[in-house]
């Protein structure tokens, strides 16, 4: 096996687009866009969902290939044609999802996907190799550690050891905080940043966090519907234009004044509950708190640590193995009747496919909790299908719901609007206990204020709010009180106006 050369001995590639564009039928992905990647700097690639970030990325690794404009690398056009010829070129992307393997090494996971790998592995001469390799790395890990025992953070670093050890020095990274406290976060940027200003690798970053952009990038390039809305050094540009190029002339929602509520009451409250996953393990153990009326309660965490099986027992998804559920003092056993009379109210993750019918039509989806009860049906058995529309409408209405019209199928929804329209329904009537899981996630700023504004609205007409979410901002902009959770547990609990952003990363990270 051939050593490589020293990072330090390759500079990181000069890469510019020009001109590209990239349709999908008569969607215009990108539409003529021009953006030169300087060698070694930290470049931000910013935009809202759908502006054309990933499409952009994916032609320059050669995943899809542009139908016009040109990639040029050093000065020299290239047709990348696929990942393999993008790796030749230098150029490596560190997706927002990890792609390890668990019941692997470090030192496996690193070596695995080296050209001309042999089937006999001589692991002396490559963990020497890798030992050198970690030397020179700002970062290290124990290469004889298994994926699976690694924190968030230690992953994320891996991801990047892996692509810099096979010969990437331009590096895309998307999302690259998304499961990451937030000092790993900085840590991790920094350490990007420090071997960019080395002149060692070139750095795009695709995010949505004007935090991370402002702190770490030296250029940013703003994509809005496929076109190239502005670009700079962020040293010249202020919060105020980035968003402004990120959403043109339309206004931001400001946020929503938080009331001092007038009922104190304990409405929901969990005891001792304990709750398995897909694969017979506990993920959620003995948990109880207590949520008052007029209370956002607020559940951090590192998506994958209990969250999601939490909220599947609170909305009768999952079935718990012990532990209690009671609303206002009563048992709650999760019935459709139940949750009507006690006016629990939900908005899961991922709502078109958790809380819709895709092939129903909007109107329809608004009318699931009401759909046999009059004005909307004759005799408890009839659906008024006028009334079903009609209702649609005044819903559609009042909270700007974007489509086609009533009867357009939800799934042609964007995501925003899918959110919204679940969002709509669920705050319709009487909300006396509302449990929402990553309400935001993926949307843009706009629509982010909106239903943030939302939720801050019904917390101050009394109604008691459960929410869990993987974006700490989102949790310390709306939540009480906050709660960690970590492999399953409760390990920390702090009021709003006490919350420390680093103590709560800390216990994201571990229950100390």
């Amino acid at each position: 096996m051939t050593e490589k050369p020293a990072m330090a001995t390759l500079p990181p590639p000069d890469v510019t687009v020009t001109d590209m564009t990239k349709r999908f039928g008569a969607l215009v992905a990108l539409d003529a866009v021009s953006v030169h990647f300087e060698s070694g700097t930290f470049h931000a690639l910013l935009g809202e969902n759908g502006a054309g970030k990933s499409t952009l990325v994916k032609c320059l690794m050669g995943y899809y290939q542009a139908d016009e404009g040109d990639i040029s690398v050093n000065g020299v056009t290239q047709h990348v044609t696929n990942p393999r010829h993008a790796h030749h070129l230098g150029l490596g992307m560190v997706y927002q999802h990890f792609t390890l393997v668990p019941s692997m090494t470090v030192a496996e996971n690193l070596v695995l996907g080296e050209e001309g790998l042999s089937s006999v592995i001589n692991w002396k001469e490559h963990l020497e190799i890798l030992e050198a390799f970690m030397q020179s790395m700002p970062f290290r890990l124990d290469l004889n550690r298994s994926v699976s025992n690694l924190a968030a953070g230690e992953k994320q670093k891996l991801e990047i050891l892996k692509q810099l050890h096979l010969g990437s020095r331009f590096l895309i990274l998307d999302e690259p905080t998304s499961v990451l406290t937030p000092d790993e976060a900085d840590q991790i940027l920094g350490l990007m940043r420090q071997l960019t200003d080395e002149n060692r690798i070139s750095v795009v970053m695709i995010t949505h966090k004007l935090r991370e952009v402002e702190a770490y990038a030296n250029e940013v390039t703003v994509l809005r519907h496929g076109r190239l809305a502005g670009q700079g050094y962020v040293k010249d540009l202020t919060h105020a234009d980035l968003i402004r190029m990120m959403i043109g002339n339309e206004k931001i929602s400001k946020p929503a004044v938080r009331t001092k509520a007038s009922r104190r009451e304990i409405a929901l409250e969990i005891r001792n509950l304990v709750v398995g996953n897909d694969k017979g393990l506990t993920a959620v153990s003995d948990a109880s708190l207590q949520v008052k009326e007029g209370e956002i309660v607020g559940i951090a965490g590192v998506s994958g640590n209990g969250q999601t099986e939490l909220v599947e027992a609170l909305s009768g998804q999952r079935d718990e193995e012990s532990g209690d559920i009671f609303v206002r003092g009563e048992k709650y056993g999760k019935t459709r009747s139940e949750m009507r009379d006690f006016g629990i109210n939900m908005l899961p993750e991922d709502p078109l496919n958790n809380s819709c019918v895709r092939e129903m039509s909007v109107a329809e989806n608004l009318a699931i909790r009401i759909f046999d009860q009059p004005p909307t049906t004759y005799a408890g058995c009839l659906i008024n299908r006028g009334a079903v529309r009609r209702h649609g409408r005044d819903l559609i209405e009042r909270f700007r719901i974007k489509t086609q019209g009533p009867d357009a199928r939800i799934e042609t929804l964007s995501g925003g609007n899918v959110q919204r329209t679940v969002l709509a329904r669920e705050l319709a009537g009487d909300v006396e206990v509302l449990i929402v899981q990553n309400p935001c996630f993926g949307l843009d700023l706009n629509a982010v204020a909106e239903i943030r504004n939302r939720i801050m609205e019904a917390r101050n007409g009394g109604a008691t709010i459960l929410l869990i979410s993987e974006d700490l901002d989102e949790i310390l902009e709306l939540a009480d009180r906050i709660i960690v959770m970590f492999e399953g547990h409760f390990v920390f609990e702090t009021s709003r106006d006490k919350a420390d952003v680093h103590e709560i990363g800390r216990h994201m990270a571990s229950h100390i």
